[in-house]
């Protein structure tokens, strides 16, 4: 602030701020504890950086030195006699396409047939108007009142006789007596294995034993040949041909 300010280009304070200002008391004031907070980093924290750190000791003493020479081999696999074909049909296509010639084409006109419906169709529409037009004009005052009358239907004696049966099988149920049970005897039965069974099982055992006790050492070597099969002078000729 400039010492030639006078006092009316100061910046005035509003009354109120300034009589709140005068009479603000420090004994007002709440005393609070400023508590400091330090989150700790989680397990998973601490075991990515252990792994990063350990990432970028392992760049920083990489030796090139003891890398391997290397050498790359670059193989050319022909083309089967099938793959030329669907080629040169596609290239054929392809020429085809581009060589068109637009001005072949003969002027057609278009016209548009409009299809009349049929007599049944016809027919079928003027049933339905009819229908509609009978519903939408109908008089219900026309119709006559009617009284429902609720029938109960009584069960038949054949109805009566399966009730009384089933109630009878209930009774006996409930009244059973266990005591008037015969005792029984239970007997296990072996059922011995057909000729066919033991014939089939020994064969089986004969075929497991003949797979487990197998020498591979009887073995003959044989080396697998790979061939890549070019097609012949006579192939190539007849595909330009085609």
């Amino acid at each position: 602030m400039s010492a030639e300010a006078t006092l009316k280009d100061l910046p005035k304070v509003d009354s109120v701020l300034k009589e709140q200002l005068e009479g603000f008391s420090q004994d007002k004031l709440k005393k609070t504890d400023t508590t400091e907070k330090t989150t700790l980093p989680t397990k998973e924290d601490v075991e990515n950086e252990k792994q990063h750190d350990k990432l970028m000791h392992n760049i920083e003493d990489f030796r090139s030195d003891r890398l391997k020479r290397t050498s790359t081999s670059e193989k050319i696999v022909l083309p089967t006699p099938e793959d030329v074909a669907a080629e040169k049909q596609s290239q054929a296509l392809f020429n085809a396409v581009e060589g068109f010639d637009a001005s072949s084409l003969k002027h057609t006109d278009t016209k548009e047939k409009v299809i009349l419906p049929a007599k049944e169709d016809i027919e079928r529409e003027k049933a339905e108007q009819k229908l509609f037009q009978g519903i939408s004009s109908f008089d219900k005052s026309a119709m006559r009142q009617v009284s429902t009358e609720e029938k109960i239907l009584l069960p038949t004696q054949a109805d009566i006789e399966s009730e009384r049966t089933h109630q009878r099988l209930l009774e006996r149920l409930v009244s059973f007596d266990k005591n008037e049970m015969k005792p029984t005897k239970t007997e296990e039965r072996n059922v011995l294995p057909s000729k066919e069974d033991i014939i089939a099982e020994k064969g089986q055992q004969a075929l497991c034993e003949g797979i487990e006790k197998f020498d591979p050492s009887g073995l003959k070597k044989t080396a697998t040949a790979e061939k890549n099969t070019l097609p012949t002078k006579e192939v190539i000729e007849a595909e330009k041909k085609a």
